[in-house]
């Protein structure tokens, strides 16, 4: 009986966490396939479900900003080059020690150019292997629109040089990769669509199961979004849902001075809690979700087809969520409040229209786990 092949998966959250989220749910779809999968994260340790699998932490870094142009370490200071040579060399001891069959990168190379400098050290290493591995970008269906001349060619000539397969985790009927990354008729031979990845580990319980009856109001994993959380505190009291349990979730990494804050903020009948492990299955029993647009929130609103306002963040150079969520309330999926402007009676109408209407239901593809596991199952039977 042959061994389970080797996955080398490298994730890198700056921000918020949902590229590390959205990794997770490949990752343990990846291991019930009998893969044995190393997840490398650079960002903020995070307590998150990797299914079993091996979850390597490199020194971590975060971004400052909304533009990720300053990088911190671990203790908020800025990350220079001996750090960053440090931090190549602790990856590339871990590729020679795992020695995947399959090397994985989230976003890269059409996200996360900051971290070339270990990046590119490991892809020179993993193309002059003696058994190169197969070489696969994991990517969201939608790129943040590139305001610089020569970005688009340079994540073009990144993937025509070292990258096998580009997996896109969305449908192409909702919108397909062409429409932010112009240069996809290029590397056409080489991109596969597998539907969107879905954290399907929610569980829908009878009365009085956690959510059940409960406004859920979550702004991500990140530290923006604590705006949107103050805003439904005061649209509260001019809905019809007035009556109900309001559930605060402040993201993981939102400072403790904030999370206080908000306390303190809190009505009667409003509860204040860091994110929860059973976010999703709180989503599966709630009576309305507000949220940002992120990938991993939205599509879990669909899969748990729960009613949803969703407010896309829209700062620094982010276009991706108000993108998607305009297409998604195009088919009248679900109600949009743009976040610039928002107010507690504007916020307060986009709720009356999402409980009046129907609960959230799309037709696209959302198996994207399981395809994405069949994909790479296909191409790693031709490795010997």
């Amino acid at each position: 009986m042959s061994s389970p092949k080797k996955v080398l998966f490298y994730v890198q959250h700056l921000l918020g966490i949902g590229h590390l989220r959205r990794a997770a749910t490949l990752t343990r779809n990846m291991v019930r396939a009998g893969f044995d999968v190393t997840v490398v994260s650079g960002g903020h340790k995070i307590d998150i479900d990797m299914g079993g699998a091996r979850l390597v932490q490199l020194p971590a870094t975060r971004a400052t900003d909304l533009f990720f142009k300053v990088l911190v370490d671990e203790d908020g200071e800025q990350i220079d080059d001996d750090w960053r040579q440090k931090r190549a060399g602790i990856l590339l001891d871990l590729w020679r020690e795992v020695k995947p069959d399959i090397l994985m990168f989230e976003l890269f190379p059409f996200g996360r150019r900051q971290m070339r400098f270990e990046l590119l050290p490991l892809l020179d290493a993993a193309k002059a292997a003696d058994r190169p591995p197969l070489i696969i970008s994991s990517v969201r269906d939608i790129l943040v629109a590139q305001n610089k001349p020569g970005r688009n060619d340079e994540m073009l000539s990144l993937v025509e040089t070292y990258f096998n397969y580009v997996l896109v985790h969305g449908d192409p009927d909702l919108i397909s990769l062409d429409q932010t990354f112009p240069h996809t008729s290029r590397i056409q031979d080489r991109l596969f669509y597998t539907g969107y990845v879905v954290d399907r580990t929610g569980v829908k319980g009878p009365a009085g199961a956690p959510g059940d009856g409960e406004v859920i109001v979550s702004s991500g994993g990140g530290a923006v979004g604590t705006d949107l959380l103050k805003t439904a505190m005061k649209a509260r009291a001019l809905t019809s849902a007035r009556n109900m349990t309001w559930r605060m979730m402040v993201g993981a990494t939102v400072e403790d001075s904030i999370f206080e804050e908000l306390l303190a903020l809190a009505p009667d009948g409003v509860i204040v809690e860091r994110a929860r492990k059973d976010f999703t299955t709180l989503l599966m029993n709630c009576t309305l979700s507000i949220s940002q647009g992120g990938y991993n929130t939205v599509m879990e609103v669909l899969y748990a087809k729960c009613r949803a306002v969703i407010v896309p963040y829209a700062g620094g150079l982010e276009t991706e969520q108000t993108l998607r969520a305009r297409l998604l309330a195009q088919k009248g999926v679900l109600q949009i409040a743009d976040e610039n402007g928002l107010t507690a009676e504007i916020l307060a109408v986009k709720v009356e229209d999402a409980l009046a209407g129907p609960p959230a239901t799309a037709h696209i593809n959302t198996d994207g786990g399981a395809n994405s596991v069949d994909l790479i199952r296909k191409w790693t039977g031709d490795i010997t």
